[in-house]
């Protein structure tokens, strides 16, 4: 069954400045979200908030209907993984045993020839075996990446949450990624939920789109709903056009001189 994450009137604040308020977003279909929107509007900030990072100033976060704040932090790191925009791990650890600690929550420090076995399938999927015995601390930014996406799949959640998980990739690995993210997410029945700036890639590989502006959900939608040339102008500023390629939209950006970012 697939694991249900529910945001009820979710609000939080940072002193006076509120990021955002009522929040009411659901996830119980397994499939690829991207959550979009400009900087500063909480898209990491709702991360957080799911598995306690956070805890929020209003409303809650269920999981399976238990609360959050209810849960430990091993319950939560059973159901949900966490991989960040960038880690500042720099660990002289191979990168089997980083992926190996992502079987923690479930074995705890005794590696079985299970975990062993998943880690290393992780690595295949990620296209990174070759790198299995090299120190995680010797790897580039984009290497680093893949190997904590590996550690976030090894650790076998209903909910994969990634942030930025392409910020450091080069194009073919961006593609790479966010394809076998989609197809995990189906093949595992899971919900995986990533922040994206690169709307083009969110439109191509998502199966929805949830955008936050200004303090709240401003759209949630397929990719076709969500990403309009109406909508980008609004929540990020900027002209925009709209083409299709592969039956998805494909955003076209215009530089409208220096007016436009006064």
């Amino acid at each position: 069954m697939v694991v249900e994450i529910k945001a009820t009137d979710l609000g939080v604040s940072y002193g006076e400045f509120r990021v955002w308020q009522g929040i009411n977003l659901k996830f119980d279909e397994p499939g690829l979200i991207s959550i979009l929107g400009p900087n500063g509007v909480g898209k990491s900030t709702f991360m957080y908030c799911i598995n306690k990072i956070l805890i929020p100033t209003e409303g809650n976060v269920t999981i399976d209907g238990t609360d959050v704040n209810d849960l430990s932090f091993k319950d939560i790191a059973l159901k949900v993984a966490y991989v960040p925009q960038a880690s500042n791990e720099t660990f002289a650890m191979t990168v089997m045993d980083t992926v190996l600690m992502g079987r923690y929550p479930h074995s705890g420090f005794n590696t079985s020839a299970e975990d062993l076995q998943i880690a290393a399938e992780c690595l295949k999927i990620m296209k990174i075996s070759h790198l299995a015995m090299r120190n995680f601390n010797e790897l580039s930014a984009g290497q680093h990446q893949k190997v904590m996406i590996a550690r976030g799949l090894a650790q076998q959640p209903d909910l994969l949450m990634l942030d930025e998980p392409t910020s450091n990739l080069d194009v073919y690995n961006q593609m790479h990624v966010m394809r076998m993210l989609s197809k995990v997410a189906k093949e595992r029945g899971i919900v995986i939920l990533t922040i994206c700036h690169d709307l083009n890639v969110a439109s191509k590989y998502s199966d929805r789109v949830v955008i936050f502006s200004k303090g709240e959900v401003y759209c949630d939608g397929t990719p076709q709903e969500a990403i309009t040339a109406e909508n980008i102008t609004k929540v990020y500023g900027v002209k925009a056009g709209i083409t299709e390629v592969d039956g998805r939209p494909y955003v076209l950006f215009y530089d409208g001189g220096d007016e436009q970012f006064q």
